[in-house]
Parts: structure tokens; sequence; C-alpha cells
């Protein structure tokens, strides 16, 4: 089971991710169309811009963020990945602020409420909690159980660019 993280976040740390990502990236789109029998979607990390940072700077207003998900939304915008596993999708800051303007935290007992974040290709949600950790929903639902998947976005992050470097 994972713990709760004991360092945080680090953008330099993020962009060497972005960079590993997105080399597995082209791999796997080189070799998705011989390997499934059909073309993929496009697959994608983007890198923040001055528009995301804004982004960025408005969620943060709206609410207190985990600071790990301040780090990560500095050096990348969003993901979309629909061809890794069921697919994965990081949201964009502005995507998450609507999201909590419509639905609000996360609320799993005994943790400190949640933002969600990220979602994968069956519904089920990710949201990070003030603690860092990194929670799943156990059904395609904002208001159902949530379970711990990674002790923090570092592990949740790592564990994404394992998925993609496997599919290659």
């Amino acid at each position: 089971m994972p713990t709760v993280p004991d360092e945080r976040l680090d953008a330099e740390w993020v962009r060497a991710w972005y960079e590993e990502v997105d080399a597995a990236l082209k791999e796997l789109m080189e070799s998705f169309l011989a390997r499934h029998g059909f073309p993929p979607g496009r697959n994608e990390v983007r890198l923040a811009t001055g528009s995301s940072h804004k982004a960025t700077e408005a969620l943060v207003e709206l609410t207190p963020i985990p600071s790990d998900l301040t780090t990560m939304y500095w050096v990348i915008a969003e993901a979309s990945l629909p061809d890794v596993d069921n697919g994965y999708f990081i949201h964009s800051p502005s995507t998450v602020a609507a999201h909590f303007r419509e639905y609000g935290f996360i609320q799993i007992d005994g943790e400190e409420p949640a933002l969600v974040f990220a979602g994968d290709g069956g519904g089920h949600l990710f949201a990070v909690a003030g603690t860092g950790r990194v929670w799943k929903s156990a059904t395609a639902s904002w208001f159902d159980q949530f379970d711990l998947d990674a002790a923090g976005l570092k592990e949740f992050l790592e564990r994404l660019a394992r998925r993609i470097a496997g599919q290659s």
C-alpha cells in the first residue's frame, strides 16, 4: 500500500519526467498501428504555457490546492493519453477549476479534502489530497468510494511513465 510522500515534487523532476514520457510516446506511436491494427488517437503531454500558468494561478486563488499539483501544472498543462492502457487524462488547471466549481472537493474519511485532477478511460477519477496522496474512485463517480492509489504525484507519474514504456 502506498505511504505518505516523503518529498515534494520538484519542477526539474517533472521536466525530466516529461522528456522521458515524450520519447516513450513517440516510440509507442510509431509501432501502434502495426501492433493493434488501427491508428492511435492523439497521445500527448502538453507543456505549460503562459495561458496555463494563468489558469493555475486562478485555480490557486479559487481553492487551496496541494503544492505538488501546482508544481506539476507549472511544468505540464495537461495530458491526453487515450491509447495508454484504457486511457489516462491529466486535466488542465482550467478543467480542474471548472470541476471544483461544479463538484467541490472529494471527501475521503480520515484524509484532507482532495481535488480531482485526472481520470482514466473507464471514467474513474484521480484526486490529490492536501497530504499529497493520490486517490482513485472505485467507480466512475464523483461521490462514491475513493481508494488510495499512490503515495503522491511523483509515484502516480512514475507509474504512468512505466505503463507508457511498457506498451512501446
